[in-house]
């Protein structure tokens, strides 16, 4: 059983940066793929950028060349780097694992407003 847990939400200005953390337990962190999801008030969860166990990532569409993700399996962390928000990327923000089943964190919210 893997817990997950993520911080470093918040409101921040168009064209500001945040970084959200994830800290992992329970589980050997290093074999599972990472994964952080977003949840916008009234649409559907999506997947925002994936770290698999050897570190290739991939990205949303709408966050490519802004955003970047990276683990550290020496600390059970994964990171999740934002630059250049924008509005639209506002939402909670959850932290994924899987390996067969998925784990979910609680989530962090992100407001991006002037």
């Amino acid at each position: 059983q893997v817990q997950l847990v993520e911080s470093g939400g918040g409101l921040v200005q168009p064209g500001g940066s945040l970084r959200l953390s994830c800290a992992a337990s329970g589980g050997y962190f290093s074999i599972y793929v990472m994964g952080w999801y977003r949840q916008a008030p009234g649409k559907q969860r999506e997947l925002v950028a994936s770290i698999s166990t050897g570190g290739t990532s991939n990205y949303a569409d709408s966050v490519k060349g802004r955003f970047t993700i990276s683990r550290d399996n020496a600390k059970n962390t994964v990171y999740l780097q934002m630059n250049s928000l924008k509005v639209e990327d506002t939402a909670v923000y959850y932290c994924n694992a899987y390996r067969g089943i998925y784990y979910w964190g609680q989530g962090t919210q992100v407001t991006v407003s002037s």
